[in-house]
Protein backbone atom coordinates (compact mmCIF):
# COMPACT_ATOMS: atom_id res chain seq x y z
CA UNK A 1 0.00 0.00 0.00
CA UNK A 2 1.24 3.61 -0.95
CA UNK A 3 0.38 4.76 2.53
CA UNK A 4 2.97 2.06 4.16
CA UNK A 5 5.85 2.95 1.07
CA UNK A 6 5.21 6.34 2.26
CA UNK A 7 5.50 6.32 6.19
CA UNK A 8 8.37 3.89 5.52
CA UNK A 9 10.44 6.41 2.96
CA UNK A 10 12.40 8.57 5.80
CA UNK A 11 15.54 10.19 5.24
CA UNK A 12 17.82 7.78 5.76
CA UNK A 13 21.50 9.22 7.02
CA UNK A 14 23.21 5.80 7.82
CA UNK A 15 23.66 2.99 5.58
CA UNK A 16 25.41 -0.67 5.52
CA UNK A 17 28.48 0.15 4.07
CA UNK A 18 29.29 -3.00 3.68
CA UNK A 19 26.09 -3.63 1.08
CA UNK A 20 27.15 -2.77 -2.05
CA UNK A 21 24.81 -1.11 -4.58
CA UNK A 22 24.56 -2.41 -8.09
CA UNK A 23 24.73 -0.23 -11.41
CA UNK A 24 21.56 -2.22 -12.34
CA UNK A 25 19.88 -1.41 -9.38
CA UNK A 26 20.62 2.58 -9.88
CA UNK A 27 19.18 1.91 -13.44
CA UNK A 28 16.15 0.45 -12.20
CA UNK A 29 15.68 3.41 -9.50
CA UNK A 30 15.75 5.51 -12.21
CA UNK A 31 14.01 3.78 -14.52
CA UNK A 32 11.06 4.40 -11.94
CA UNK A 33 11.55 8.08 -12.59
CA UNK A 34 10.86 7.89 -16.74
CA UNK A 35 6.95 7.37 -15.60
CA UNK A 36 6.54 10.33 -13.35
CA UNK A 37 4.77 13.64 -14.41
CA UNK A 38 7.48 16.06 -16.08
CA UNK A 39 6.42 19.22 -17.24
CA UNK A 40 4.98 19.92 -20.84
CA UNK A 41 6.30 16.19 -20.69
CA UNK A 42 9.81 18.08 -21.52
CA UNK A 43 11.49 15.35 -19.54
CA UNK A 44 14.27 17.59 -18.75
CA UNK A 45 16.30 15.20 -16.16
CA UNK A 46 19.56 13.91 -16.52
CA UNK A 47 20.78 11.25 -14.01
CA UNK A 48 24.46 10.01 -13.02
CA UNK A 49 24.64 7.33 -11.29
CA UNK A 50 27.78 6.91 -8.69
CA UNK A 51 28.31 3.33 -6.89
CA UNK A 52 32.01 2.76 -6.92
CA UNK A 53 33.77 2.80 -3.98
CA UNK A 54 36.45 5.66 -5.36
CA UNK A 55 32.99 7.30 -6.67
CA UNK A 56 31.69 7.35 -3.21
CA UNK A 57 34.80 8.72 -1.57
CA UNK A 58 35.01 11.39 -3.95
CA UNK A 59 31.72 12.81 -3.81
CA UNK A 60 30.98 12.00 0.48
CA UNK A 61 33.05 15.54 1.45
CA UNK A 62 31.07 17.25 -1.41
CA UNK A 63 28.03 16.95 0.92
CA UNK A 64 26.33 18.30 4.14
CA UNK A 65 24.32 15.70 6.08
CA UNK A 66 21.79 17.03 8.57
CA UNK A 67 21.52 20.51 9.73
CA UNK A 68 19.49 20.19 12.67
CA UNK A 69 21.82 17.82 14.14
CA UNK A 70 24.81 20.62 15.13
CA UNK A 71 27.55 17.46 16.55
CA UNK A 72 26.79 15.13 13.94
CA UNK A 73 29.45 15.43 10.97
CA UNK A 74 27.58 12.48 8.82
CA UNK A 75 27.65 9.12 8.56
CA UNK A 76 30.52 7.15 9.79
CA UNK A 77 32.78 5.49 7.53
CA UNK A 78 31.17 2.11 7.56
CA UNK A 79 27.86 4.03 7.32
CA UNK A 80 28.34 5.75 4.27
CA UNK A 81 25.68 5.30 1.61
CA UNK A 82 27.38 2.60 -1.07
CA UNK A 83 25.75 4.55 -4.08
CA UNK A 84 24.79 7.96 -5.04
CA UNK A 85 22.43 9.46 -8.09
CA UNK A 86 23.37 13.12 -8.88
CA UNK A 87 20.12 14.56 -10.22
CA UNK A 88 20.79 17.00 -13.64
CA UNK A 89 18.52 19.07 -15.28
CA UNK A 90 19.34 19.78 -19.19
CA UNK A 91 18.81 23.57 -19.34
CA UNK A 92 18.75 22.76 -23.31
CA UNK A 93 15.19 21.30 -22.55
CA UNK A 94 14.00 23.49 -19.84
CA UNK A 95 14.90 26.21 -17.43
CA UNK A 96 12.72 25.23 -14.29
CA UNK A 97 13.52 21.40 -12.71
CA UNK A 98 12.05 22.09 -9.68
CA UNK A 99 8.74 19.93 -9.84
CA UNK A 100 9.90 17.56 -12.17
CA UNK A 101 12.85 16.56 -10.01
CA UNK A 102 10.83 16.38 -6.55
CA UNK A 103 8.63 14.11 -8.14
CA UNK A 104 11.32 12.14 -9.69
CA UNK A 105 12.97 11.91 -6.06
CA UNK A 106 10.38 10.66 -4.64
CA UNK A 107 9.65 8.35 -7.04
CA UNK A 108 13.18 6.62 -6.83
CA UNK A 109 12.95 6.76 -3.29
CA UNK A 110 9.94 4.87 -3.00
CA UNK A 111 11.17 2.79 -5.53
CA UNK A 112 13.63 2.08 -2.99
CA UNK A 113 11.93 1.84 0.06
CA UNK A 114 9.89 -0.90 -1.77
CA UNK A 115 13.03 -2.88 -2.40
CA UNK A 116 14.61 -3.03 0.65
CA UNK A 117 16.42 0.52 0.72
CA UNK A 118 16.90 3.68 1.58
CA UNK A 119 17.72 7.03 0.41
CA UNK A 120 18.20 10.80 1.59
CA UNK A 121 18.03 13.65 -0.51
CA UNK A 122 20.77 16.28 -0.28
CA UNK A 123 20.58 19.55 -1.42
CA UNK A 124 23.59 21.01 0.28
CA UNK A 125 26.49 19.86 -2.57
CA UNK A 126 29.39 21.48 -3.41
CA UNK A 127 28.37 21.94 -7.21
CA UNK A 128 31.30 23.40 -8.66
CA UNK A 129 33.60 20.78 -7.15
CA UNK A 130 31.48 17.64 -8.04
CA UNK A 131 30.95 19.28 -12.06
CA UNK A 132 34.64 19.48 -12.13
CA UNK A 133 35.42 16.18 -10.95
CA UNK A 134 32.87 14.63 -13.13
CA UNK A 135 33.38 17.18 -15.89
CA UNK A 136 29.57 17.72 -16.16
CA UNK A 137 28.75 19.95 -19.02
CA UNK A 138 27.42 23.04 -18.56
CA UNK A 139 24.09 22.88 -19.58
CA UNK A 140 23.75 20.31 -17.23
CA UNK A 141 22.71 22.17 -13.78
CA UNK A 142 23.52 20.04 -10.71
CA UNK A 143 20.21 20.17 -8.62
CA UNK A 144 20.74 17.53 -5.52
CA UNK A 145 22.17 14.37 -5.01
CA UNK A 146 20.24 11.33 -3.51
CA UNK A 147 22.43 9.00 -1.29
CA UNK A 148 20.79 5.33 -1.93
CA UNK A 149 21.91 2.00 0.38
CA UNK A 150 20.24 -0.23 3.16
CA UNK A 151 19.62 1.67 6.22
CA UNK A 152 21.08 1.03 9.43
CA UNK A 153 18.81 3.14 11.25
CA UNK A 154 16.03 3.37 12.91
CA UNK A 155 13.48 6.33 12.01
CA UNK A 156 10.31 7.68 13.88
CA UNK A 157 7.38 9.19 12.50
CA UNK A 158 5.56 11.27 15.33
CA UNK A 159 2.75 13.54 15.22
CA UNK A 160 3.43 16.96 15.99
CA UNK A 161 1.60 19.40 18.01
CA UNK A 162 0.03 22.67 16.09
CA UNK A 163 2.64 25.32 17.03
CA UNK A 164 5.08 22.61 18.03
CA UNK A 165 9.36 22.75 16.78
CA UNK A 166 9.42 20.68 13.72
CA UNK A 167 13.63 19.80 14.02
CA UNK A 168 14.03 15.90 13.51
CA UNK A 169 16.54 14.50 16.21
CA UNK A 170 18.08 12.11 17.80
CA UNK A 171 17.56 10.10 21.14
CA UNK A 172 20.55 8.11 23.28
CA UNK A 173 20.10 5.06 21.46
CA UNK A 174 20.39 6.47 17.94
CA UNK A 175 16.79 6.74 17.43
CA UNK A 176 15.86 9.25 14.52
CA UNK A 177 13.05 11.13 15.14
CA UNK A 178 10.87 13.32 12.54
CA UNK A 179 7.83 15.36 13.93
CA UNK A 180 5.34 15.88 11.76
CA UNK A 181 2.12 18.02 11.48
CA UNK A 182 -1.47 16.32 12.13
CA UNK A 183 -3.92 16.37 9.33
CA UNK A 184 -6.25 18.72 10.91
CA UNK A 185 -3.35 21.30 10.90
CA UNK A 186 -2.80 21.37 7.57
CA UNK A 187 -6.03 21.55 6.33
CA UNK A 188 -7.75 24.77 5.64
CA UNK A 189 -11.39 24.85 5.37
CA UNK A 190 -12.88 26.83 2.32
CA UNK A 191 -14.34 30.74 3.70
CA UNK A 192 -17.02 32.23 0.91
Amino acid sequence: MIRDLLIRNRSYRRFNGGHPIRRETLCELVDLTRYGASGANAQSLKFMLLHTKADTDRVFPLLSWARFLKDWGGPAPDERPPAYVVFLGDSRIAKDHRYEAGIAAQTLLLGAVESGLGGCILSSVDRDTLRTLYSVPSELEVLFVVAIGEPVEKVVVEPLAAGSDTRYWRDHDGVHHVPKRLLQDIIVEPHT
